[in-house]
Parts: structure tokens; sequence; C-alpha cells
């Protein structure tokens, strides 16, 4: 049987700052665009609720944050924190940084909801890395840049990593708070070791 989803302040804590962190990683975007506040507010709202919007399209659920008013400040606040920063505070590889947080926590916190709504454990699993996922690309479809799904580099493969601890662990009965903790550092570490060291899946080199 499917252990039910913990209600616990680490769930919610995990949803909120993967939330922000994508949300920011959006506003960055645009601001590395020089576009305008309107535009980096945007940009923060759909990296931020763009895959927990698919994931709860997808499972029936009430989409978030449109039943949660909190979620549309949470994101414009996030908005404004980077547009009122000097750039260099997140120039280089900040928005990589950002997006790999954002990654890890989101990934748990999706593969945790499907669960608890009753979703089985494979389709939970993709759930998470959906959640994880979606809202980064939309992001970088919208900037204009290569889609993080395009390169090599070790992306998906850490959503899925941080989703699949989890709904193992918890289908092996482990505690929701210690799962938690423990998916989404492995999920960040993979996706830190990636950023700082390159490293990527092999590509296909035909024959």
């Amino acid at each position: 049987m499917t252990p039910p989803l913990d209600p616990g302040p680490i769930l919610g804590f995990l949803d909120t700052f993967g939330i922000a962190m994508f949300a920011a990683s959006g506003a960055i975007a645009a601001a590395r665009a020089r576009q305008t506040f309107v535009t980096a507010a945007f940009f923060a709202l759909v990296t931020g609720v763009g895959g927990g919007t698919v994931r709860d399209l997808l499972i029936g659920a009430p989409v978030f944050w449109i039943v949660d008013p909190w979620i549309a400040l949470i994101v414009l606040g996030a908005a404004i924190v980077i547009w009122m920063t000097p750039e260099r505070w997140w120039a280089g590889q900040g928005l990589d940084w950002l997006d790999a947080i954002g990654l890890a926590a989101y990934a748990v916190f999706g593969a945790a909801k499907a669960l608890g709504l009753g979703v089985p454990p494979v389709p939970a699993f993709l759930m998470g890395v959906v959640t994880a996922c979606v809202g980064g690309i939309i992001r970088d479809v919208l900037a204009g840049e290569p889609s993080i799904l395009m390169r090599p580099e070790l992306y998906v493969t850490a959503a899925a990593l941080a989703s699949a601890l989890y709904v193992g662990l918890r289908l092996m009965g482990f505690e929701g708070f210690t799962v938690s903790l423990v998916a989404a550092g492995a999920g960040f570490g993979l996706r830190a070791a990636a950023i700082q060291l390159k490293l990527g899946l092999p590509t296909y080199r035909g024959r």
C-alpha cells in the first residue's frame, strides 16, 4: 500500500522553496535579456508554477496556484528581489544554481503530492520529474535559449534521482521528513556535480 502524503512542514517548505527558486531563475533569464519588470514577473510566474500546473492537470488535482493566493505573491516577491539586486549577485552560474535548488525541491514535492493523491508509484515518480523540469523548459523556450533538455548535461537525471528516491524510500516505510531531505539532497548533489564538473550522459553517435 502506498504511504499517504506526509503533511509535515518539510514538504510544504520544499514546495514553497522550489517555487521561489524557479521563479527567481525565470526573472534572472528575463533580466539578462534586458526585458522589463513586467516580462520578468511573467517569466517568474511561468517558470515557478509551470511544472506544478502540468502535474496537477495530469493527476486531476486543483491547480495549486489558482486555489492558493500566496503562490502568486511568492512569485512576484522573487521577481522583485531579482529586479532590485545588483546583477553581480547572480551573474555567472547564478541561474544554474537557483535552478538546481528548485529542481531538487520540486521533484520531491511533485512525487509526494502525486503519491498523496493515490497515484501509483511509477506515475508518481514521473510526476516528480515533470514538476521539476517543465518550468525550466518553458523558461528556456520563452528566453530563446537552448533548452536544458537538448544538452547532455545531467538535468532530468537529477530530478529523476530525487523523485525515485522519495517514492522508493516511502514505499519501504521510511518517514517522510527524513526521506524528503535525503531525496532532495541527492538530487541537488547530482545536479551540483553536473554544474561544477560538466558531467553528462553519453550522446547518440549513430553507427
